[in-house]
């Protein structure tokens, strides 16, 4: 069964972001690795705590594995922000959020090349996670998350990220 998602069309940026051209989700995951932007957003509670999202076993990328709160792909022509909402949405079920800009960085694995916009807000409102887009989320306390790291149970993406986040005492 071929999933539709494969023909989604992604911009191809450069590392200002600039956007240089355009191609297929299944063509940005095959190995070229063109380099193409998401949006990340890291959701915190007002106890401090962060919510992580479990990702859906059929997501082609880290099934299975917790990762940021929000994490999907710009699509081409929308802007970062019309992203960011989008993704929120899709996947959490919030709107009406305020999300400050604290990284942008190039992250590459062994199939794909990412520039990633990271975000971060405090929300307090109810957050519903998409039964499609990832398995469930929850709430979790920064020393819970760290005596985690390195276990295999959270994104590779998301662990650098946390650590960044950490390092800079952004989290």
């Amino acid at each position: 069964m071929t999933n539709p998602n494969n023909e989604e069309i992604f911009p191809i940026v450069n590392e200002q972001g600039e956007v240089i051209g355009r191609e297929t989700r299944n063509y940005c995951h095959s190995g070229a690795k063109p380099l193409h932007p998401v949006v990340h957003l890291h959701i915190l509670n007002p106890k401090g705590e962060l919510y992580l999202q479990k990702r859906a076993m059929n997501k082609d990328i880290q099934p299975g594995k917790w990762d940021t709160a929000v994490g999907g792909h710009i699509r081409y022509g929308e802007s970062v922000e019309e992203a960011l909402s989008r993704e929120a949405n899709e996947e959490l079920n919030i709107n009406g959020f305020s999300a400050r800009r604290v990284l942008c960085y190039t992250f590459e694995s062994a199939i794909e090349k990412e520039l990633v916009y990271t975000h971060i807000t405090i929300f307090d409102g109810k957050i519903t996670p998409d039964g499609d887009e990832l398995e469930t989320g929850r709430f979790w306390p920064i020393h819970e998350i760290e005596q985690h790291l390195g276990q295999n149970i959270f994104t590779p993406n998301f662990e650098q990220e946390f650590s960044r986040l950490h390092q800079e005492k952004i989290l």
